[in-house]
């Protein structure tokens, strides 16, 4: 099956397959991203990094229920200037194998955006993910800045100010219609689209104890059950907007992947299905998905790609 071209172009960047580390997956260090790309991923995300070092929540924080998972892990990271260090080295061992690094950021308001783009830049990041898009942050925090075009168009447009890696916008489904947000960053100068974050939150409870299972109580969830509002999604924003959309939620087989190419996807993150088959998935899926294209006649990810765009 050598024969068949599953490169892709995000952005500028040459993939040498379409898939990519979702963030908050074993994205905090840089030998673990390393162990990423050699075990296939065309791409590897880190974990969403802040301005400032952030404890997160209590554990548990992620749980298995199922059809899927539930987690609640508060965005945990060693803030910024930790992050600056790990993209570096991450870079210096990814470059060779010729897989991008995208550097995930949030912040707690709109100007800190920006603040965490210009420090992060320093490292140099391949791309920006641009995380607007959390469903389990605290109350204090209100809302998110996905739920509101106008608010998350002017997160866009302070993080291009800081950085001239191209950047993608994480959405989340937990909003009206999607598509207008696409379309509100694209306008705000988005390169990209990263689609869908965690639907939620949820609450699952210990019929036992009669209390969460979580430590934080409610949590974002994830994993297979959540597979069909992320491919309707990312078919809205691919019809809404002309820009590469990475889609990601509930990925864990070669079908799954074509699934999303089928609607418009320029690329595909796999997070949980981690914790289903191994760090190997990466590999596993491409391996699927090439069986899926000799079998139906495609040589090139491009002749498959949007083929299942409804029109209504």
């Amino acid at each position: 099956m050598s024969e068949i071209d599953l490169s892709v172009d995000l952005c500028g960047f040459r993939l040498r397959n379409p898939t990519v580390l979702a963030s908050g997956v074993l994205g905090l260090s840089h030998p673990v991203l390393a162990r990423v790309a050699r075990s296939g991923a065309g791409a590897v995300t880190t974990k969403s990094c802040s301005l400032k070092p952030r404890s997160g929540y209590p554990n548990p924080t992620i749980l298995d229920w199922g059809p899927g998972l539930i987690n609640a892990v508060g965005l945990s990271n060693p803030g910024v200037e930790v992050m600056v260090e790990e993209v570096q080295a991450a870079k210096s061992l990814l470059a060779p194998r010729g897989v991008p690094v995208i550097v995930s950021i949030f912040a707690d308001t709109i100007y800190d955006f920006g603040t965490v783009a210009r420090f992060i830049s320093e490292a140099e990041p391949d791309l920006l993910e641009v995380n607007v898009s959390c469903p389990n942050l605290d109350d204090r925090y209100q809302q998110m800045f996905a739920a509101d075009p106008y608010v998350s168009a002017q997160v866009t447009r302070r993080v291009k100010r800081y950085t001239n890696a191209p950047v993608l916008v994480k959405l989340s489904p937990n909003v009206t219609d999607i598509a207008e947000i696409a379309e509100a960053v694209v306008e705000a100068g988005a390169d990209g689209i990263t689609a869908i974050n965690s639907v939620g939150p949820g609450l699952i409870l210990d019929v036992e104890t009669r209390r969460p299972i979580l430590a934080h109580g409610t949590g974002g969830l994830s994993g297979p059950a959540i597979r069909p509002v992320a491919v309707r999604c990312v078919h809205d924003i691919c019809k809404a907007v002309d820009v590469p959309v990475v889609a990601t939620g509930g990925v864990t087989r070669g079908r799954d992947v074509v699934e999303m190419l089928l609607v418009g996807a320029t690329a595909v993150s796999i997070g949980s299905a981690i914790r289903y088959r191994g760090i190997e998935v990466f590999r596993k899926v491409c391996e699927e998905l090439k069986r899926y294209m000799v079998k139906h006649g495609y040589e090139s990810l491009e002749s498959l790609r949007g083929s299942a765009v409804m029109e209504t």
